[in-house]
This record gives C-alpha cells, structure tokens and sequence, in this order.
C-alpha cells in the first residue's frame, strides 16, 4: 500500500492543496498527518476541514494550544493561536460546522501506532513537544533516549526540518536520499518535513511517500505570497509569519 505522510500544515491552505494534488499523482491510497494542522496561517477552519478525510491524523502541539492554552509558545506564535481559537469559536451559520471541528481536534490522539510503525508530532519520547534537530545527532545520549522508546520505525514532524536520523547517530538530508530512503533491520526516525512552513531554506511543501519498504521526499512548489498576502491582512498575526514563507525558515 502507498501512504502519503504529511505534517505541519499550519493553516497554509494553499500549500496543502498543492501538496494533495502531487499526492494524488503519486497514487497515495491514504494520507496520515502528524499534527500542527492549525496554528500560523489564515486558514484554520478550511485546513481542518480538509483534514478530517485523511485516514489518520496525530495531534500537534498547536493544535493543543488551541484546545488548552499555549504554553512555551514565542508571543508570535502565541497571537497566532488565540486568533485561530477566536476562528473556531465564531456562532451564528458556522457554529455548528465549528463543533464539528472542535470535537475533531478533542479526538485526536498523541501517538498513533500500527505494527513496528509509530507516528507521533514531535518525537517518540514526547510525542506533542520535543524537538528532535539534525544537530542532537551531536548528543548521543539524546538519540539513544529517543531511540529507545522506538519500536522499529518513527514518522514524525514538529521541526518542519526534514530527513532521517540513524541510530548510529547520522541524519540524511533529502537531497542525499535521491533515490528515497529503504527502511530496514535497524531503526530510524523519519522527520517528514512541513506542508505549511518549511524551514529548511526550501520554501517549497514537503511530505513523504511510504511504499513497501521505501520512504521518498516529495517537494511542492505553491503560491506562497498568496498565503503570505492573507497572513498581512490579518492583523492578529505577525508579518513575520507571512515574510518567512519566501525563505523556508
């Protein structure tokens, strides 16, 4: 079965419908997000509508801080998140689609896992919050650590920095993966990259396409000063949020 594994949409719905059209070239049968659906971008409620048809999703850290109140979140990010709350919350003609989507988010779980596969936001150690960098392969008691909650192989998302960590304490680049990555005997954790937000220094989407024993990067151009003029508009968040689109950090 082909598997298209995405993360981090952050609202950008530009981005995601651009990535949901390469994904139907690729002949994905499902699609499995790993969470921050919301959270950034100037379309949440859209963004999560999308969402509830994918086969599986995780719940992300944003996510949670539009449930619960944001905490450790940059102030940026913060407005952000009580500004898409504020989305979610409206009445009138949209408050019953809306409970529809608050009763989605309540239900998402912190880690899903089917055989020697685990899907988490941000590491299997702490599926909602830690980081896992491609620098921490310079702290090996930090990737041993994470390791060792992980069964065999870990799809996750949470940096928006794509590529695989080795348990020999290596990360692989996408563009060292041409030819993808083929999961074996050892274990790896798989970072799948952002939809919405890439910060990598390529402002193109990113996911993974999972088929057999073969994981491929796939990169999607989309219209990012679109995205980038709705983020402007809103004055409830940060330009900032909108200039780094063009960037990819």
């Amino acid at each position: 079965m082909k598997r298209a594994i995405i993360s981090d949409i952050h609202s950008n719905l530009e981005a995601l419908q651009a990535v949901l059209q390469d994904i139907e070239t690729q002949g994905a049968e499902q699609i499995y997000c790993l969470g921050d659906i919301i959270g950034y971008g100037p379309n949440p409620c859209e963004c999560i509508d999308v969402a509830m048809d994918f086969a599986a999703s995780v719940l992300g850290n944003h996510d949670q801080g539009a449930l619960f109140d944001p905490e450790g979140f940059t102030s940026g990010a913060e407005k952000a998140i009580f500004w898409t709350r504020q989305q979610l919350e409206s009445g009138g003609e949209h408050l019953d689609r809306n409970l529809v989507r608050w009763d989605f988010l309540c239900e998402l779980p912190r880690c899903l896992c089917e055989e020697n596969m685990m899907f988490v936001h941000g590491s299997a150690r702490s599926p909602l919050n830690e980081y896992v960098f491609p620098e921490d392969v310079h702290s090996p008691q930090k990737i041993k650590r994470i390791f060792a909650m992980v069964q065999q192989y870990c799809f996750q998302g949470h940096t928006h920095v794509p590529g695989v960590f080795t348990e020999d304490c290596k990360f692989l680049r996408p563009h060292q993966l041409r030819d993808g990555y083929a999961l074996g005997q050892k274990k790896c954790m798989i970072n799948v990259g952002s939809v919405g937000q890439p910060r990598d220094g390529d402002p193109r989407a990113c996911y993974v396409i999972l088929e057999d024993d073969r994981v491929r990067f796939r990169r999607v151009e989309y219209p990012f000063v679109e995205t980038a003029q709705k983020i402007y508009a809103i004055a409830e968040l940060d330009d900032f949020l909108g200039d780094r689109l063009a960037e990819g950090r």
